[in-house]
């Protein structure tokens, strides 16, 4: 198959399939005579499995270090627990970061001093003082 049929049977476009190639994440596929790519169904599953990973939120580092250890038959039930437990850990992190970033606008958003409808300029602005003031500036640099 070539790679508008690959891709409408992924449910991806030919720019991520080249992407993938690209990355090493794809075999590169056999060339037909006049060029073109000729796609088989090993590469539809591994379009599948990437896609998959991707939607549990690896990355697309993570899976090609991945793919060796499995085209190697090395990649059994043991690895994948590890790496969905890793995956966990990452999210919980991520999570109690999003948490306390929460907990920090928050706190800013009860420290306006400001008028509700008022307009105002940076050097008209009341901010709050100490590490609230630290926290905002830092924020809003980034």
């Amino acid at each position: 198959m070539n790679i508008s049929s690959l891709a409408k049977a992924t449910g991806t476009t030919a720019d991520t399939l080249r992407y993938y190639e690209k990355l090493g994440l794809l075999d590169e596929p056999q060339r037909a005579e006049n060029g073109y790519r000729r796609y088989d169904e090993l590469h539809i599953s591994r379009v599948r499995f990437i896609r998959s990973a991707q939607s549990l939120g690896f990355s697309l580092a993570e899976i090609g270090s991945i793919i060796p250890q499995m085209t190697a038959g090395q990649f059994g039930r043991t690895q994948i627990e590890e790496g969905l437990r890793k995956k966990i850990g990452q999210i919980d992190t991520h999570i109690k970061e999003l948490q306390r970033l929460k907990k920090d606008l928050l706190s800013t958003f009860n420290m306006l001093t400001c008028e509700r409808n008022a307009n105002f300029s940076e050097s008209s602005a009341s901010l709050p003082t100490g590490s609230a003031r630290k926290k905002m500036r830092s924020f809003f640099a980034n």
